[in-house]
This record gives structure tokens, C-alpha cells and sequence, in this order.
């Protein structure tokens, strides 16, 4: 019997601002609405469906938040104070203008066209735009109102549409939404939001799925550690001026030590599992993560080919090179199935990509009734392309998997197990990511190194600082959490040229923001080299992000 060991990896940087806290972004609640609803209600709806899924501390720290938000009704989020102004005569132009940046970013073709009374929206944007320069004052306190309640409807996962009483009522209404009925939407989006690690944390508990986590704020540990490792699957990639990330071994063990201790505190348990940042793994990385007591990582494919070939298969764990100081396994992304689920089979039916997919195991079993079958990818960012957030898909393949006598479904911890005794061993581990196998998603453009560089100024500063003794115990703890957020791999990901400029300005805005309060934090004059974009094609920072896809 063919083990499938999906692993669903949950994760959005921190999009608050450093020292208001408001949400410039609303990506982590509009996912939770939307993703990790449907995620958990898949599982649950399919009892007998084992996986894995991994949850960044960041976000979670964050989905908390906003379950303090509905709780207090003091909105740190624009999205939901505009939904919840009683009297839209009261919005700000600030939120106006937030609003209409904002509210119509999802993918159109599932998420705005199928729905007329949104489409009318957007439509009426457009004709009033076009007009003479007083156009926009036409529109009303209903047309924000309504905009602000569609664009929280566009976001609702198909489980809440289904199972939910507000949700659906409102969408056959269309428009004219009253106070009551927006406040009924939010108490419903709160109450998802608000019990969504309850629900994981019961699948935990009762076997169903296994949670892993990643180091707290997604930082790219083989970086911290040695900018040298991204010249080991790419030699000539270009650094940033810095010799090294000052101290950064003792960063990325805070890191981990933060993540056990936020799963624990969260989950009950301590996780026997890290999938790194990005799947970023290097030598020296690895061994931090044994010593932290893991009991496996996971990767992409690429790394497994850079370190031990072409013909190395992801079809069994792998055991560490020789001098680790541990057995810890390491899994390697199916980088086809992978990929087929994140990129391909939006395009298709749910049924028939289902199908196929479950023909392509199949095949993998054939070749070895014992051969392991690791497919990893966010559990995200791909379903806005899928017709109904996947909906069909899921159905049809989680029904598929659970008739199929042939594949069983596990959690990588009872990989682990099933397969140890027959993991071949690393000759070495090249440092890479699961994108491209390589690390050149976060360093080697000079936009990407000029923000390492930055970032190394700052973490000088702070150690001076952390060591002289004038900052009081508080003030320390603050300064080493602003100091993980600004390490985020987020940063260095939406730098360089393969995003948008839109995206790119506000990544870069907000990461320069990060550093101003750690610097104000230090009690230290801020540099001006942080005043002006890193990007130099970054465009005008704007309110909203575009999200990545699955990787």
C-alpha cells in the first residue's frame, strides 16, 4: 500500500503596522474566511483523510487578533470598521479611498464575475472614474456599504456559504445591505474566524491530521546563518555587501525556540515536525533544527536533486548526510503532483482532476506498493483560481482517496515510522528552497541584497543596544520581536522583478516601517537611507497586495 502524505502549509507575514497595529492589509483575515474555513471543513466533512498542516506562529498570532477584535468590536482592521459604520456618511476619505483600492483585488473570473450585483459595482466605479472630475462624489454611503459587504462575500469560503445564515441570505439579496444585516455578516465572519484553531486542534487531537509548525516568523534560516549557502546550488549569485547576518545563529534558534513553545501553548503538545520558511534548508540550518529535538523537515525536489542527483526519488524520507548529529528524516516534495494541484488543475473539472490525479498515484504504486508519495503546498493561495475555492475538487478527490484500498493517507510523523528502515542517506545537503531548489527568490538582486544590508545595519544596532544595559527588560523583549518580524522572509521574496510594482512598493513600505520602529525602539535616529524605496521600479505604495500563488 502507497502512503500519500499531504502537507498543507498556512502562512501570511505580519501586516500590522509596527506601532499602531492597524492591519495595512486584510490578507490574513480574507484567507481565514475563505481558506482555512474550507480547509478544516473538508477534513471534517472526510473523516477518514490524514495530513499534515502547518501553521506559521505569525499567522496564527495574527488570526488571534482578530478574534480580539470581534470580541471588543475596537477594529484594528479597515475592511471590518467600514463594513461595521452604521452611518457610512461617517467614513473618513481615507477609508473611502482604502476601500476602493482595496475591494475589488481577488481573482475576477471566480471571485467577481459570477456575482452581477458585484460586477455592477465594479462597473459603477468605472463609469464614475471616467467622468468629469466630480464623479466620484456621486457615489453613496450605500454604494461603500454594499462594496465593503461584497468584497467580505467574495472572500467567504464555500463552507461558510453553504453552512451559514447571513452569508447566503445576503447574496441572494444582493444590495442595499442595512446595519443589521452587515452586522449579522460580521458576527458570522467572526465567529469562523474566532474558533478555526479550536477546529484544527480537535482534528489534532483526535488523530485525524497532525500540526507541524515553521520557525515563528518565517525567517530564511540559511541565510541568517551563512549568506555563502545560496552560492551552493547557484555559484556566481550575488551578495549583499555584509560578510554575514551579525549573530545570526542565535536568531534563528530564538525562532524555533519561539515556535515550540507557541505550538505548545496553542496545540497542547510539542510539534514532532518544522517545515522550514520557504522550504529553505542548508547543512547548518538542518543541524539547528535536530538539536531543537525535531523529529523530521520537509523540502522541495530541487534540493534532493542538487544534493544527491538527478535519479534521487522523493518516493521514501531520506536520513541526514553523515555528521549530523542526529537521525533526523527529511521528506522531499513531490515537485509534479505538487505543482499539479497549485498551478494546473484550476483550469479543470473538479471531477476530472481529481481523477487524474488519483491516476498518477496509482502509477507511483505500481512502480512500488511501498513507496511514500509526498505532495506539499500552501493551503492557501491556489483555491481563488478554482471554480468554487475547490470545493468539487476536494470532494471529489478526498472521496476518491478514501474508496482507494490501494493509497492510504498519512500524517508525515506516521511516514516517518512506516518508512525509516528503509531511508537511504543524504551524501550531502546542497542549500536550497522549494522554489527552484535554489535561494535566489531572496537574495542575489541587488533590490533583495539592499535590503539584507539594511537589515544588518539595524542588527548591529540592536546588539549594541541589547548589550549595554540602558534598555530595561521590556524594552529588550520588544526590540527582539520587532527585530523577528523585520527578518521575515517576506520582505526579500516581493523585492526584484517578478512582482508587480504595486506589490512590491507596499512590501517595501512596510518593511522599511518595520526597521524605523526597531530603530525608534533603540532609542537611536532613524536612518535616512529608510525614507526612500528600495525598489527603484517599486511605484507609489499602495494599501493593498497582490498574493502569490502556491508554490
Amino acid at each position: 500500500m502507497a502512503d500519500l502524505a499531504f502537507l498543507w502549509h498556512m502562512h501570511q507575514p505580519d501586516y500590522r503596522h509596527p506601532d499602531s497595529g492597524e492591519f495595512l492589509l486584510p490578507w490574513v483575515f480574507l484567507h481565514a474566511t475563505k481558506d482555512y474555513t474550507d480547509m478544516v471543513a473538508h477534513l471534517e466533512r472526510h473523516p477518514g483523510i490524514r495530513c499534515t498542516v502547518n501553521f506559521v506562529p505569525v499567522l496564527l498570532d495574527q488570526i488571534e487578533d482578530y478574534a480580539a477584535q470581534f470580541a471588543s468590536r475596537n477594529w484594528r482592521d479597515p475592511l471590518l470598521r467600514i463594513a461595521a459604520t452604521a452611518d457610512g456618511e461617517n467614513l473618513s476619505a481615507d477609508d473611502r479611498a482604502w476601500l476602493l483600492d482595496i475591494a475589488f483585488r481577488c481573482h475576477a473570473p471566480t471571485m467577481l464575475e459570477p456575482f452581477a450585483p458585484y460586477r455592477r459595482l465594479r462597473d459603477l466605479l468605472a463609469f464614475v472614474r471616467d467622468s468629469d472630475g466630480h464623479g466620484m462624489s456621486y457615489l453613496s454611503c450605500t454604494f461603500y456599504s454594499d462594496l465593503a459587504t461584497w468584497y467580505l462575500l467574495a472572500w467567504s469560503g464555500e463552507s461558510l456559504r453553504r453552512g451559514g445564515q447571513s452569508i447566503p441570505l445576503l447574496m441572494a439579496k444582493g444590495g442595499n445591505f442595512t446595519t443589521a444585516e452587515r452586522q449579522a455578516l460580521l458576527a458570522e465572519l467572526g465567529a469562523a474566524v474566532t474558533d478555526l484553531i479550536p477546529r484544527y486542534r480537535k482534528l489534532a487531537d483526535s488523530g485525524q491530521i497532525e500540526l507541524s509548525c515553521t520557525p515563528a516568523n518565517h525567517p530564511l534560516a540559511p541565510l541568517l546563518l551563512d549568506f555563502h549557502s545560496a552560492r551552493e546550488a547557484l555559484p556566481d549569485c550575488a551578495l549583499p555587501a555584509a560578510p554575514e547576518y551579525p549573530g545570526g545563529r542565535s536568531r534563528v534558534t530564538e525562532h524555533l525556540s519561539a515556535a515550540r513553545d507557541s505550538h505548545t501553548r496553542r496545540f497542547g503538545n510539542v510539534p514532532a515536525g518544522l517545515w522550514p520558511a520557504e522550504g529553505a534548508l542548508s547543512t547548518a540550518f538542518l543541524q539547528q533544527i535536530a538539536d531543537a529535538g525535531f523529529a523530521w523537515t520537509a523540502t522541495g525536489q530541487g534540493v534532493l536533486r542538487h544534493s544527491a542527483g538527478e535519479a534521487a526519488l522523493t518516493t521514501t524520507p531520506w536520513l541526514p548526510p553523515e555528521g549530523t548529529t542526529s537521525d533526523i528524516l527529511l521528506f522531499f516534495r513531490n515537485e509534479r503532483l505538487s505543482d499539479l494541484i497549485g498551478f494546473e488543475y484550476a483550469k479543470w473539472h473538479g471531477r476530472d482532476a481529481a481523477q487524474h490525479f488519483m491516476t498518477e498515484l496509482k502509477a507511483i504504486h505500481l512502480q512500488d506498493e511501498d513507496n511514500l508519495i509526498p505532495v506539499f503546498l500552501d493551503g492557501e493561495n491556489a483555491w481563488e483560481y478554482y471554480p468554487y475555492n475547490a470545493w468539487y475538487f476536494f470532494s471529489d478527490l478526498y472521496e476518491a482517496l478514501a474508496r482507494n484500498s490501494a493509497i492510504r493517507t498519512v500524517t508525515l510523523s506516521e511516514a516517518a515510522a512506516h518508512h525509516r528502515a528503509r531511508s537511504p542517506r543524504l551524501p550531502r545537503l546542497t542549500a536550497g528552497s522549494w522554489v527552484y531548489g535554489t535561494l535566489s527568490t531572496w537574495v542575489g538582486h541587488a533590490d533583495k541584497n539592499r535590503a539584507w544590508e539594511l537589515l544588518c545595519d539595524a542588527k548591529q544596532c540592536a546588539d549594541r543596544a541589547l548589550d549595554s544595559g540602558r534598555l530595561d527588560a521590556a524594552a529588550c523583549s520588544e526590540v527582539r520581536r520587532r527585530l523577528a518580524v523585520c527578518e521575515s522572509s517576506d520582505w526579500f521574496w516581493w523585492l526584484g522583478d517578478d512582482n508587480s510594482p504595486e506589490s512590491v512598493a507596499s512590501f517595501d513600505q512596510l518593511f522599511r516601517q518595520n526597521l524605523q520602529s526597531l530603530y525608534r525602539l533603540l532609542g537611536l535616529p532613524t536612518p535616512a537611507s529608510l525614507e526612500h524605496p528600495i525598489s527603484k521600479g517599486g511605484g507609489t505604495p499602495v494599501s493593498g497586495g497582490t498574493m502569490r500563488r502556491a508554490n
